[in-house]
């Protein structure tokens, strides 16, 4: 980091991560939460808090919640409650969000993450999370133009993100980076994702970080006074507001001023941190139970069982693909970064290939077509086991890379057998001497000069033989037994 004088200043940043859960309603009501529609239809009265309507805990929310903390190897609370979080913004009709302050319902767990610092050299990291809660929603905020009437300008309110169910994730201050923030929040959405109980779409809501940064001269001094950060949507923004945020707060402090406690937004286009409000403190919520809402008491015997659901997470997959399948770190990193890439990666090796092949096809040709198509690895055609048949092809010498390059696009689209296709159209590896030979003995008597310079000294000319051996071949020569027969006839 750098900084104008000999002070060693450290960053100590912590994320509080909104995971929008995956249900099909809200978190206390029966009402959608599909995204998307006309603003304000998926609201009902308990949405707009109308008198007489009493909330009631959506039992898959809390499941999603639990398992969310399991993973992230929080411990479950015995007891735990709502509280009424005094919210006097719009977009909540109530006045109030319903959330949970001093009971959560899981607390003290940590993650571990991988991260690659420009220059550096891989590392791993273990992040601590202080707790995760579960809370409702606010709608969405439109700021119009002006209004023609009244000659001012106006916002608009639609309710239909209210009330969806949220678990939020507030991290330790752990994080020294804005390398680490990013890839926190990488981590903590792939864990969602692997376990289904999000989809960790940041543009459209279903996952946002704030982030919290302050500065200290030195790692043992005391932490100095926080900063929050609003309005980042997307992992590379995660990075560089902490970047952006890191020095200010730096500069201020070597120029005398003082970092004031406030919420400031990113902004993307001018890539920079702006003050947005002074910073409310807990006390200023005037958090109260529901009176609502009863205790959450869960039972070991159900906690067992959705403990026991759930599936290998994506730490542990980039372990067991290093050690076991002898990948690099990078390549386990790949493909453990999508759960259906994963599956789509292990499925091939039992069916029989080879794990680093397998590993080049799929983070290479096949994600290209992956990506173009918008596509998932579940919906591809091409199954693993013809991959896994294509590769063991290539690897006994019965077809070139290059033919399987050629005949990929038809894989693709028909999923058919590569044996069978390799058959049919004839395109089988010529792994005979004799006839390479013979193509051989031709091609140089075709190119009587390039020989002659070749065995003048010009030797790298022999690469334009194997080049027009394979153009005349249509690239099914052996490469390995052509070029040692090559290699013998041009030296005559």
């Amino acid at each position: 980091m750098s900084s104008t004088t000999d002070t060693a200043w450290e960053a100590v940043i912590g994320l509080e991560t909104h995971v929008q859960l995956g249900t099909n309603s809200k978190i206390f009501t029966n009402a959608s939460t599909a995204f998307g529609d006309e603003p304000n239809t998926h609201i009902d009265p308990i949405v707009c808090g109308l008198p007489g309507t009493l909330p009631v805990l959506n039992q898959k929310v809390l499941e999603y919640a639990v398992k969310a903390a399991m993973a992230l190897n929080l411990t479950i609370a015995q007891h735990s409650k709502f509280d009424r979080k005094q919210y006097f913004y719009p977009d909540l009709p109530k006045n109030y969000q319903i959330s949970q302050f001093d009971e959560p319902i899981a607390e003290e767990g940590w993650i571990e993450i991988e991260v690659v610092e420009k220059g550096q050299e891989t590392y791993l990291k273990k992040i601590g999370i202080e707790r995760l809660h579960m809370e409702e929603d606010a709608g969405k905020l439109v700021h119009a133009g002006s209004d023609r009437l009244a000659g001012s300008k106006y916002s608009l309110v639609d309710y239909n993100r209210a009330g969806v169910a949220l678990a939020e994730i507030v991290s330790k201050p752990d994080l020294r980076t804005g390398r680490e923030a990013a890839e926190y929040a990488s981590e903590i959405r792939r864990i969602m994702r692997y376990l289904g109980v999000s989809d960790g779409n940041m543009q459209e809501g279903s996952l946002r970080c704030d982030v919290n940064i302050s500065v200290r001269p030195s790692s043992e001094a005391p932490f100095g006074t926080k900063v929050e950060i609003k309005n980042m949507n997307s992992f590379s923004a995660i990075q560089k507001a902490c970047e952006y945020e890191i020095g200010r707060q730096i500069k201020a402090y070597e120029a005398g001023e003082a970092v004031i406690q406030e919420t400031r937004l990113w902004d993307e286009s001018k890539q920079l941190t702006k003050s947005m409000r002074s910073k409310e403190g807990s006390s200023d919520y005037r958090y109260f139970p529901d009176p609502d809402l009863g205790p959450i008491e869960i039972t070991e015997k159900i906690k067992e069982n959705w403990r026991n659901q759930l599936p290998e997470l994506p730490s542990a997959k980039r372990h067991r693909f290093s050690k076991e399948l002898g990948l690099s770190a990078y390549d386990a990193r790949v493909l453990t970064d999508e759960l259906n890439m994963a599956e789509y990666f292990e499925a091939a090796v039992e069916a029989g290939a080879d794990a680093k092949s397998a590993s080049n096809w799929i983070t290479g040709d096949l994600s290209a077509y992956v990506n173009s198509k918008r596509l998932s690895f579940s919906d591809l055609c091409f199954q693993p086991a013809g991959l896994a048949e294509m590769i063991n092809l290539i690897n006994k010498g019965k077809i070139s890379g290059k033919i399987a390059k050629d005949i990929l696009p038809e894989l693709l689209l028909s999923g058919a057998s590569p044996k069978k296709i390799v058959e049919e159209k004839g395109l089988g590896m010529i792994s005979d001497p004799e006839e390479i030979t013979k193509i051989i003995i031709q091609l140089l008597e075709s190119y009587p000069k390039e020989v002659e310079s070749f065995r003048s000294g010009k030797y790298k000319l022999q690469g334009f033989f194997v080049g027009q051996l394979m153009k005349q071949t249509g690239g099914k020569a052996d490469p390995k037994l052509a070029n040692k027969i090559l290699a013998e006839k041009l030296k005559g």
